[in-house]
């Protein structure tokens, strides 16, 4: 980590802030809309390779200009990368040569390589690693929400190698965001976040898969869904453009949690094949334990959304 002059006046002393936030889509675009209201910020600058994209977030008001990308970058004080990861391993070193005291931070949700492509660059310390754990199916700036980040947690990765003010800036704004700050290393981060996250969406997409490779006649399906097909099926709309390199990224944990996943399903197989009824129910009551742990969640996020309550009085 870089260490400051001290007669430097680093950003976090500074009353405004330009954001440049490269990627206008649900999660750059949520981003945006809520540091709009942030009392630091200043301007909120796009930049996406879709002028169509742009053009929607100016007229939804996410973004007040868009900006080429070194032009961009050159007049911000803190940059957004909210990009899909593989396009933000490729872009973060370009970044990372044209920042001057500028901090940057990436919304990826995935750590370790981009943790590893930055690593070798003077200004490594500028860049902040960080994974918000928050999202919806859909994707675009017009899906970009309020309040997207209110009360979920957020992961801060190799916070060691980023710059004592770039951190404290990264963590207040996402105190602003209303998100719970947990700091992970890489590898660990990209392990959990294939069981907790990267596996629901492929289960989303292979039972989508299934349901429409066996039910060709589309009405079947719309008189039978309910509430639980609905929810089940919810991931799968979400942005191949988004998920395919995640996946690729992450490839050695999502397969062995993949090979997890299916060994569990041939266990459900052959109990259901056996009329096994104890263990069927065995091993639902076994499932059922997720409650439990989703029920603690929740109650720490009521505490958590209660103190900050408390904070802001």
């Amino acid at each position: 980590m870089s260490e400051l002059n001290k007669n430097d006046i680093t950003l976090i002393d500074k009353k405004m802030l330009n954001v440049a936030v490269i990627g206008i889509g649900l999660i750059g675009g949520s981003i945006a809309l809520d540091l709009k209201k942030f009392p630091k910020v200043k301007k909120i600058i796009g930049v996406d390779k879709s002028q169509e994209n742009l053009y929607k977030a100016k007229q939804l008001g996410i973004i007040d200009d868009s900006l080429p990308l070194k032009q961009a970058i050159n007049e911000a004080d803190l940059v957004v990368l909210a990009t899909p990861v593989d396009t933000s391993i490729r872009l973060l070193p370009e970044i990372l040569e044209i920042v001057d005291n500028q901090i940057v931070f990436d919304v990826g949700s995935t750590k370790e390589n981009i943790i590893k492509c930055a690593e070798n660059y003077p200004k490594r310390g500028r860049f902040v690693a960080t994974h918000p754990m928050a999202g919806t199916e859909f994707s675009g700036p017009e899906a970009a929400l309020h309040h997207l980040f209110k009360n979920k947690p957020v992961i801060i990765c190799d916070a060691k190698s980023s710059d004592k003010d770039a951190l404290q800036l990264i963590r207040e704004v996402y105190e602003f965001l209303g998100m719970n700050i947990v700091e992970m290393d890489p590898k660990p981060h990209d392990l959990h976040a294939a069981y907790v996250s990267h596996i629901s969406h492929i289960s989303s997409f292979a039972l989508s898969l299934t349901v429409l490779e066996k039910e060709k006649v589309e009405k079947n399906i719309t008189d039978m869904a309910s509430g639980g097909f609905d929810s089940t099926v919810r991931l799968a709309k979400s942005s191949p453009e988004m998920w395919t390199p995640i996946f690729i990224q992450n490839s050695g944990n999502v397969v062995d949690v993949i090979n997890s996943y299916i060994a569990v399903l041939q266990k459900f197989k052959n109990v259901i094949l056996a009329n096994d009824s104890e263990k069927i129910m065995e091993m639902i009551q076994q499932s059922n334990e997720i409650k439990r742990v989703l029920d603690k969640f929740q109650e720490n996020k009521e505490l958590s959304k209660w103190n900050l309550s408390k904070n802001n009085e």
